[in-house]
C-alpha cells in the first residue's frame, strides 16, 4: 500500500490509485494498479508498457529482476487497449530517462505481476495517442465513440463540464436558489420551433411532447411561491442541426420573483466569473451593455463579436447628393447607405473583394459597393461617384478600403454583420481584448415573417412599460424586458422578465393569432396560474453546452458532449432513430405515411 495514512478517494478493491496522482514521493511503495495499456515497447531483456487510466499514462516496466516467470509471460502477449492489472513498485527513473513532459515522467512501475482482466479486440480507429497523431474522420469517431472518448482531450473536455456545473450548482445553492426537477413528458406548445411528439399508449391518439424548455413549469413555480428556482435541466427541439446546436442539449435554467433585470444580470455575471475562473477565461463584472438598436446599428447583428472595435457607419446623408441613381433611389425609398471603413483596406486584391461581395450575397444583400483610397486618386465602383465631400464624410484616407451596402435594415444590416466577420479574418486584424462579455436588452417584442407576427424570443417576455400603449396598434414597435448574454459573439444565454398579468398574457397570444379557444387549449393552465396571484418574477436559460465549447475554443459542439448527435440528427454509435414495427406503432394507434410540410417562423432564441 502507499505511504498515505488516509483513505484516497480513487482506491477501490480492485487498485490501490490513480495512475496521475503518483510522483517521486511515492517511490519504494508497493501498490496494485488497473488501466489501459496505451503502448508497448519490447527491448528485449527489457519491456515497457504505457499503462493509461483516466487521470494519466504511467510507464510500467517488466524485466527478470523483478517481474515475475507469469508477469513476463503476460506481458508478451499483450496488445494495445487490453485491460490489466499490475501490482509492483513505485522506481525513480534513471536522470537520463525522466520525461519532463508527462506527469509522471520521473518515476515507473516495476511490475512483479500482471493480470489481463480482459482482451481488447483490435480497435477499429485508433485510439489517439498524441499530437503526432492523425485523427480519425468525425464519422468514424461517432461511429466508436467510446473509443473516441479515451482520447484525453475530450475526456479533459467532459470533465471541465462536470466542474462548470458542480460551480453552478454550489453558486446556487449559496445564493438561496432551489433546484426543482420540471417533467419532461410534458405537453406541446408553440414555441416557435419543432417539439419531439411521445405517443401516450394508454391514451391512443395522444402526445405528450418533450421540453424544448421548462419555461412554463418555472413560471408556474413562481405563483406556488419558490421564489428562487434553478435546474441544470435538459430539453429537446425538433430542427436542422449546425456546429452550434444539438437536438437534446443542456441548460442552466432559472427563475426568481420581485426582481428587476438587474438583479438576473447581476447573479449571472457573478456565476460566469466563478465559472470562468475553473476555465481559464476572464470575466470581469459588470459587462458591457448595449440596446438592441444600439447592437444592430453599430454591428448589424444581436450578438456582436467585441473582440475587435470594427464598427459600421451610416452614409445615407453624406451620400444624398451623389450622382449615382442605384444610391438615389434607395435613399428616396427609405433604405440607408451604411458600411465599414478599413484602415489599410486597399490591401486587400480584387480577388478578396469579390470574395466579400460573395460573403455579402450569401447573407442576402446583392452585393457591396467599394472604394479604395482617397479623394486624390480612389479606385473602385463606389470611388466614380464620390467628390471630396464624400470622401471626408466617410473619413476614408489613402490606403483605406469602403465598403458599402444599400437598402433597409433589414437586408444590410445580416449583410454587413457577415462581411465584417469576413474582414477581420482578411485582414487579420488585432484583437483588443481577448474576452468580449456583452448584454444586449431590449429587444423588439414580436417580429413578422409571412406576414404574421411571431415571438422574437418567446411569448411570455414582458413589454417594456414604456411602450405598452403601442401594443395593439404598433406592435413591431414594441420592445420587450428581454436580454441576452453573448461571449467573443456567441450567444450564451437569453432572457427576460415574464408577463404575469393574464389579461395582458392572453392580448399577447391574440396578437401571435391564437384564437380564444386556442389559447385555452394550449395555455390554460398557465393563465389559471397567473390569475392566481402570480407575482413579477424573470429568469434566464445558459446553454450549458455552448458554454463549455466556447471558453475551451472548441470547434463543435461534439466536443464537449460524450454522445453527440451528427448533423443529420443521427446517433451513430448505437443507431438511432431507427424503424419500429407496425405491430409497436399500431399499439399506439400509429400508421406512417410521407412526410408533408417544413419548419416555419421565426427562428428560436437560444438556447430559452
Amino acid at each position: 500500500m502507499t505511504n498515505s495514512e488516509t483513505v484516497r478517494h480513487d482506491a477501490t478493491g480492485q487498485r490501490d490509485r490513480m495512475l496521475a496522482t503518483l510522483d517521486a514521493s511515492n517511490a519504494g511503495d508497493a501498490c496494485t494498479l488497473v488501466g489501459w495499456v496505451h503502448r508497448r515497447r519490447d527491448l528485449g531483456g527489457l519491456l515497457f508498457l504505457d499503462l493509461r487510466d483516466r487521470s494519466g499514462i504511467l510507464q510500467v516496466s517488466v524485466g527478470p529482476a523483478w517481474s515475475s516467470a507469469e508477469g513476463l509471460a503476460a506481458a508478451q502477449g499483450l496488445g494495445a487497449e487490453d485491460v490489466v492489472r499490475v501490482r509492483g513498485e513505485i522506481a525513480l527513473r534513471p536522470e537520463e530517462a525522466r520525461n519532463p513532459e508527462m506527469a509522471t515522467g520521473d518515476i515507473e512501475f516495476r511490475a512483479h505481476d500482471i493480470e489481463l482482466l480482459n482482451r481488447a479486440a483490435t480497435p477499429p480507429i485508433p485510439v489517439f495517442r498524441g499530437p503526432e497523431d492523425e485523427l480519425p474522420g468525425e464519422d468514424l469517431r461517432l461511429r466508436y465513440r467510446n473509443l473516441d472518448l479515451r482520447r484525453r482531450e475530450l475526456q479533459e473536455n467532459l470533465i471541465l463540464r462536470h466542474r462548470l456545473i458542480l460551480t453552478a450548482r454550489n453558486y446556487f445553492d449559496r445564493i438561496g436558489f432551489v433546484e426543482v426537477e420540471t417533467p419532461i413528458l410534458t405537453k406541446p406548445t408553440p414555441e416557435g420551433a419543432r417539439d419531439y411528439l411521445v405517443p401516450s399508449r394508454v391514451h391512443p391518439g395522444e402526445f405528450y411532447a418533450l421540453p424544448q424548455s421548462p419555461q412554463i413549469y418555472k413560471q408556474i413555480l413562481m405563483t406556488a411561491g419558490f421564489d428562487r428556482y434553478v435546474q441544470i435541466a435538459r430539453c429537446f427541439r425538433d430542427e436542422d442541426l449546425r456546429a452550434d446546436r444539438q437536438p437534446e442539449f443542456t441548460q442552466i435554467d432559472l427563475e426568481a420573483s420581485f426582481v428587476e433585470p438587474d438583479d438576473i444580470l447581476a447573479w449571472i455575471e457573478g456565476l460566469m466569473a466563478e465559472m470562468a475562473a475553473v476555465a481559464g477565461v476572464e470575466a470581469h463584472p459588470p459587462f458591457a451593455r448595449l440596446t438592441w438598436a444600439e447592437a444592430m446599428e453599430r454591428y448589424g447583428s444581436d450578438r456582436p463579436d467585441l473582440r475587435w472595435d470594427l464598427e459600421l457607419h451610416d452614409w445615407t446623408a453624406a451620400f444624398s447628393d451623389t450622382d449615382a441613381e442605384i444610391l438615389q433611389s434607395i435613399i428616396g425609398s427609405g433604405g440607408r447607405v451604411r458600411g465599414l471603413r478599413l484602415a489599410g483596406g486597399a490591401r486587400l486584391s480584387r480577388r478578396q473583394i469579390e470574395e466579400l461581395e460573395g460573403v455579402a450575397r450569401k447573407a442576402g444583400a446583392p452585393g457591396l459597393l467599394w472604394a479604395k483610397g482617397s479623394a486624390e486618386g480612389g479606385s473602385g465602383p463606389l470611388a466614380r461617384w464620390m467628390g471630396p465631400g464624400h470622401w471626408d464624410a466617410t473619413g476614408a484616407g489613402e490606403g483605406d478600403l469602403l465598403l458599402v451596402a444599400a437598402g433597409p435594415d433589414g437586408m444590410t444590416s445580416p449583410a454587413l454583420s457577415a462581411v465584417r466577420g469576413a474582414v477581420i479574418r482578411a485582414l487579420e486584424l488585432p484583437k483588443v481584448r481577448e474576452h468580449a462579455w456583452l448584454w444586449v436588452l431590449d429587444f423588439p417584442l414580436f417580429e413578422e415573417a409571412d406576414g404574421r407576427l411571431y415571438a422574437n424570443h418567446h411569448p411570455f417576455v414582458l413589454p417594456h412599460p414604456d411602450d405598452l400603449d403601442r401594443l395593439e396598434f404598433d406592435p413591431l414597435s414594441v420592445r420587450g424586458l428581454a436580454y441576452d448574454l453573448v461571449y467573443n459573439g456567441s450567444e450564451l444565454g437569453s432572457g427576460s422578465l415574464r408577463v404575469h398579468d393574464p389579461a395582458l398574457q392572453r392580448t399577447i397570444l391574440s396578437l401571435l393569432g391564437l384564437s380564444a379557444e386556442e389559447t385555452e387549449q394550449k395555455f390554460g393552465f398557465l393563465l389559471e396560474a397567473l390569475a392566481s396571484g402570480a407575482p413579477p418574477h424573470g429568469g434566464i436559460a445558459l446553454g450549458m453546452d455552448r458554454i463549455v465549447k466556447d471558453f475551451l475554443g472548441a470547434p463543435s459542439l461534439r466536443d464537449v458532449i460524450a454522445f453527440p448527435k451528427t448533423t443529420a440528427a443521427r446517433a451513430t454509435f448505437e443507431g438511432a432513430p431507427v424503424p419500429v414495427a407496425e405491430g409497436d406503432l399500431a399499439d399506439l394507434g400509429i400508421g406512417l405515411r410521407e412526410p408533408t410540410g417544413a419548419l416555419k417562423g421565426a427562428e428560436p432564441r437560444d438556447p430559452e
